[in-house]
Order: C-alpha cells, then structure tokens, then sequence
C-alpha cells in the first residue's frame, strides 16, 4: 500500500514538473523588459530607475526581478517578488542617489518566473547594460530655474526682494495694473489716454556673473555622502542657469595648486553646456590652494566689473587671514561674494548636553570653531567683502537669494 502511494505521489510530482515546464517554456520569448533612466545622471539627488516587464503568458505567474546596478552603490537590494497579470505591462520603480561624478556602469536585467505551484523556475537575462554619466545636478538646476520664472520662490525658501532703485534701462509704456509702482506713472501718456500709463524699466543685462570654484583640500569635506566640492560644483551650475535665465553672462573658473578651467563669461547660445561639461569633468587632488595666484589672474584676465561667487571653505581664522590679502585684491574691481560652509555636524554637538569631562571638552573646541566661523563673516563685512556662511543643503537657497538681492538693489 505506502508503495502505490509512494508512486502515486512521484507521478503526481512528475505531473506538476512536466506542467510547469510547460506553461513555462510553451513561449520561446514570453517575457520582455527594459530599463529607463534619463541619459544623464544628477549627482546628490534621487535619481528614477524604472524597470518594465511585459508578459505574453496566458496565466498569471510569480516573478523575481533582479537588477545589476553599478558597483559604485554598493547595494544588493535592488530586487523584487511580484505578481505579473497574463499578457499585461508591469512597471518597477526605484532611485539611485550617487554621490560622485563620473561614468556609472548598469548590467543586465534578470527575471526569474515560476507559477503557483512553484517546481520549476525559468530566467530570463535581458543585456542592458549601459554606461551613464553621473552629471552636476541637472535636477536641481531645473528646479530653481522653474522656481524662478514660475514666482513660486518662496516654496524654495528664496525671498522676494524689495526693489530698492531700478535702473534707467527704459522698457516700455504699459497701462496700470494693481501693483505696479505709482511713482512710475508717465502722467504725460496718461493725459492722452483713458487710463492711467505707467514706465516699465528693465533690469541691467549682459553683467557678468562667475562662479570661482576652490578645489583645494578644505573642499574635501564630506556632508551626507558628497563632498563640499560636489555641493558647490551643483550650486554654481544652478546659479550659472539663473543667471543667463535673468539675461546676465554666465562664467566659470576652478584652481587650487594651479588654475584649472576656465569658461569666459558669455550669453550666447550652448554656454550652459560649456559650462555644464566643465564642472562635469573637474578632477582634483585637493591640494593647498594658490589664492595668490588667483587673484593675479583675476586682475589680468577680467577686465570688466562683475559678480564673482567665490566657493571655498575656510576652517579657522588663521588660514582665512593668510589669504585675507588676495581677497581684497579681488574685491578691488570686482563684486566679490565669498561663499563658504558651516559645519552642521558641529552645530549639532554644541546643542547636545556633554555628561562627561571629555564630553565638555570637545564641546568648547567645538564652540571655539563655530565662533571662528562667525568672527571671518564679520571680517569680511569689515574688509567690504560680501559673505554667505551657509549648511550645504541651503547653499543654493542663500546664494540665489544674495544674487537677486544684487539685482533688485541695482549693485550689478
């Protein structure tokens, strides 16, 4: 008896394999799926990763998705267990957020389907493989940009900025609309018409804005996975848009032991991409920065007055005041803005209440460079040098803030 039992259920097992193998390979090319992401990258943002899978089955089966991502994440995680509906599309989303520029390498897209009764697995390998570049933040570069020309500056956290002058820039006669400026009224216009005219005057153009970038090894820093140098390489990409977006001339310049690049200040068309490939290809080795040399190329090379967003770091008052020198020599003829870097880590110790002696020490160390920090933007301000001390995640935020300031004060 258990040995017809044990052969009956050995048939039934073998029928249930045979089935599945079946319903499984009855397809030569049942399964298909690919992967879309944007040609290009955003360095420091959550980036979408979709993975579309669409069956040509007759019956429901279960699927393991499996996806070989580039070994720069250093995740395995990226795999899924779904149920995929008979002849239906099925899409997967995910985000990859990487920290570093460069070229990032995908691999293959695996499947692996079974039916309910789960004997046999079938996998599916779909070659995807694909080299993509991890760009500056075209993410956040689009999204000031929309921001700032759609007014909704205020959900970013950027301020409106009352005009304190306006430029003689003449623009047009309009009619009065609530909100425009009475003492813009061309009461001559007016008599001639039945309502009440206004001057419209535009803001200074063609000015130009460069964004100096320090590659030196304070730049090294860290801040939730980029480096200080990642988060002013995507700020200076988001204001060089803003800036050509407002009609001004958009330039870059790198160094740190020696000059680096350089992209003239202009307006003309592709000079976002110029300057977008520049910062994409920045290389250092964060060594100790030339600001002598800086500056004497400043003063050789850009002959006309403008903006310059120096991003740098400086950690205590004694490096700052070795390069205090070179410093005014740039904000001579230049309007200069150095932008530089709190250290939210340390703000966060100094807020935590020390329990031991240890504790306490560290904590005063702490304050000691915190105070430091503040000591250099009263300095400059002393100097007549412009500063924005700023956590990396608001230094878009406050240095477009600074540059609509400029504008709406006619300073540039």
């Amino acid at each position: 008896m258990m040995v017809l039992f044990a052969k009956g259920a050995a048939f039934a097992l073998l029928v249930l394999v045979l089935l599945d193998l079946f319903t499984l390979y009855r397809e030569k090319e049942g399964l298909e799926a690919k992967r879309l992401h944007d040609a290009k990258l955003s360095n420091g943002d959550d980036n979408d990763i979709k993975v579309v899978l669409k069956s040509f089955y007759g019956s429901n089966l279960n699927a393991e998705i499996v996806d070989e991502i580039p070994h720069q994440f250093q995740r395995r995680d990226i795999s899924w267990k779904v149920e995929l509906p008979a002849g239906q599309e099925k899409t997967l989303l995910y985000k990859l957020r990487p920290v570093k520029r460069g070229e990032y390498s995908f691999g293959a897209v695996n499947v692996f389907l079974s039916t309910s009764v789960g004997m046999i697995q079938r996998r599916y390998n779909f070659p995807s493989e694909a080299l993509v570049p991890v760009y500056p933040s075209i993410i956040q570069m689009k999204k000031y940009e929309f921001s700032a020309f759609t007014n909704n500056l205020t959900e970013l956290g950027i301020k409106r900025i009352r005009r304190i002058g306006q430029t003689t820039e003449f623009d047009q006669i309009k009619e009065y609309v609530r909100g425009d400026d009475p003492r813009n009224i061309n009461w001559k216009a007016s008599a001639k018409s039945t309502d009440l005219m206004v001057n419209h005057y535009e803001d200074e153009k063609s000015q130009p804005v460069y964004c100096i970038i320090d590659k030196g090894r304070l730049m090294r820093s860290p801040f939730e996975g980029l480096t200080l140098l990642d988060y002013a390489v995507n700020s200076a990409l988001v204001m060089s848009n803003v800036a050509l977006k407002k009609q001004d001339k958009a330039g870059l310049i790198t160094f740190s032991n020696k000059m680096s690049s350089v992209v003239k200040a202009d307006r003309r068309s592709g000079q976002l991409l110029r300057i977008l490939e520049t910062l994409y290809n920045q290389k250092t080795f964060y060594k100790e920065s030339n600001y002598e040399m800086l500056a004497t190329y400043v003063r050789r090379s850009l002959t006309s007055r403008g903006l310059i967003l120096l991003y740098t770091n400086f950690e205590n008052l004694s490096s700052f005041r070795r390069q205090l020198p070179y410093l005014r020599m740039l904000s001579k003829k230049h309007l200069l803005v150095v932008v530089f870097f709190e250290n939210t880590e340390l703000e966060d110790l100094i807020q935590k209440e020390p329990d031991t002696s240890e504790g306490i020490y560290t904590q005063v160390i702490a304050e000691k460079i915190a105070l430091e920090k503040d000591l250099i933007v009263t300095e400059l301000k002393r100097n007549g040098i412009f500063a924005i001390l700023t956590p990396p995640e608001n230094l878009n935020v406050n240095t477009i803030n600074k540059y609509l300031e400029f504008k709406a004060r006619g300073m540039i």
